[in-house]
């Protein structure tokens, strides 16, 4: 890449764009630019759309990075866009046409996320769901200290059940012109590692790291690890 790519980083469902701090800071250190888009988690046509709207905004190459249901978000938005140059899937759905975050969840046994989620109704129609307090730790991020995960339990960002369920619209997902790097734990309580393994072969990934004992919450407990991939993507 001739010019240096800015890294685009999306959240995703019950997480907030805090969650990148770690992995912002150490790219920084590098004086590389990162941006950690928000991620509205109301459709995924229009988070994706709003990826989209970020990454013209921002102008220069871009390195696209998603967490969790942001890979959904990241396959729809970097389709047939040139201006993406690298994907980079952090315990992440990496769909094909079609496939929505909750089909893909439970195409392997492991997922213990159904069992964990409160459900509201909103005003615009449809519920929202959040993971319940009492069991986000263990759900979510395991790997960090209790202190912090009783603050991300209560910035957590709700996600509706529509974005979720939807399935991928692009005829042409992301990964499959589109240079990828995968980085996934074994502990992973949202997404199997199955599946994580499963993404990843199916993507062709350039590199694939597999980060034992830890949770689905990767940007916030292995930042190093996560920042280790998107400079190979980088450099590729």
């Amino acid at each position: 890449m001739s010019e240096n790519p800015v890294v685009v980083l999306v959240h995703g469902a019950f997480a907030e764009s805090a969650s990148w701090n770690g992995v912002i800071e150490r790219l920084q250190a590098q004086s590389i630019e990162a941006v950690a888009a928000p991620n509205g988690l109301r459709s995924l046509e229009g988070d994706a759309q709003y990826v989209r709207d970020v990454i013209a905004g921002i102008g220069k190459p871009v390195v696209l990075v998603g967490h969790s249901y942001g890979g959904m978000v990241i396959t729809e938005a970097a389709a047939n866009n040139d201006a993406v140059k690298a994907l980079v899937y952090v315990c992440a759905f990496a769909p094909d046409q079609g496939e929505s975050a909750f089909a893909l969840s439970a195409k392997f046994p492991g997922s213990t996320l159904g069992d964990a989620l409160n459900a509201y109704p909103v005003s615009t129609g449809g519920n929202d769901l959040a993971i319940r307090p009492d069991v986000f730790h263990q759900q979510f991020c395991a790997d960090v200290p209790a202190d912090q995960a009783a603050l991300m339990a209560a910035t957590q960002r709700p996600a509706t059940e529509a974005a979720l369920t939807a399935e991928l619209a692009t005829d042409s997902p992301a990964w499959k012109s589109t240079p990828s790097w995968f980085v996934f734990s074994d502990l992973d309580l949202n997404i199997p590692v199955a599946l994580h393994r499963f993404m990843a072969e199916r993507a062709g990934a350039k590199s694939t790291r597999e980060i034992a004992g830890a949770s689905h919450a990767l940007s916030v407990s292995q930042p190093e690890a996560v920042t280790a991939t998107i400079l190979e993507a980088m450099n590729a």
